[in-house]
């Protein structure tokens, strides 16, 4: 983990802290706007315009919501995954603030997951929680989005901070396979795959529709989130930097 340097600020690249901070100022409120367009539009189509499920009745629309909070849980973990070989590999500032910022956001979303399917599964399986193969890795992966945040704020030393958190975020990695695929590995309560499948979708277009637009809608909101983040992550490094700074020519 590393402040924003003035040196790393003078690189000519896109990923270069200071240059990126002034991308993330101009995108974010692009996002912004576009997460709520396409919220409004996949809300709409998921509350309004979907049909009911012939069994679930409209205890179905819980997917719009459980199904894209479940991807974007699963999405931020890669991301932090990436950001992480980022910081072991090049040793990139950038890397260690990516990482760090989508901790709390992946933590959120998946508690969005288990809550939501807490609500699904108490009309529909007759109990709030099972320990199910797929139920329980979520929840571990919950875990260990606590544990990484708890780990990196922790320790005090920044760079060692970054490189032990990043070594944790990569071991974590075991789980996300288990979670995709413990629904085909185990013989679970939870249902299978419904949209990547190799024989295609398993459910009609009048569903998949606001489904897809949800999904889009919570990608653009994990980006939106991310980027703001990792903006003020940069401007409290550059504080904190300024700070020592000051402190050391004093002393």
């Amino acid at each position: 983990m590393s402040v924003v340097s003035e040196g790393a600020a003078k690189r000519p690249s896109i990923i270069n802290p200071g240059r990126f901070a002034g991308i993330a100022d101009r995108a974010v409120p692009i996002l912004g706007v576009a997460t709520v367009l396409a919220l409004a539009v996949g809300l709409y189509l998921a509350l309004w315009a979907s049909p009911e499920d012939y069994q679930q009745g409209s205890t179905v629309r819980i997917m719009y919501i459980h199904a894209p909070s479940a991807y974007i849980s699963l999405m931020a973990y890669l991301v932090m995954c990436s950001a992480s070989l980022g910081t072991l590999v090049w040793r990139h500032p950038l890397a260690d603030v990516a990482a760090r910022c989508a901790a709390p956001i992946g933590a959120v979303f998946t508690v969005a997951t288990l809550a939501t399917g807490a609500i699904w599964g108490k009309p529909m399986w007759g109990a709030w929680w099972v320990w199910d193969a797929r139920l329980t890795s979520m929840l571990i992966l919950f875990f260990m989005y606590l544990g990484l945040i708890a780990l990196v704020r922790a320790i005090d030393e920044p760079v060692r901070a970054a490189r032990i958190t990043a070594i944790a975020t990569l071991i974590g990695f075991v789980n996300i396979p288990i979670i995709k695929f413990s629904v085909d590995w185990w013989n679970t309560l939870h249902q299978g795959a419904s949209v990547i499948r190799l024989d295609g979708p398993a459910m009609p277009a009048s569903m998949l529709t606001p489904l897809l637009v949800m999904a889009l809608a919570f990608t653009l909101l994990f980006m939106t989130l991310h980027l703001a983040a990792m903006r003020t992550e940069l401007i409290r490094r550059r504080a904190r930097s300024l700070r020592l700074r000051t402190a050391r020519s004093a002393g």
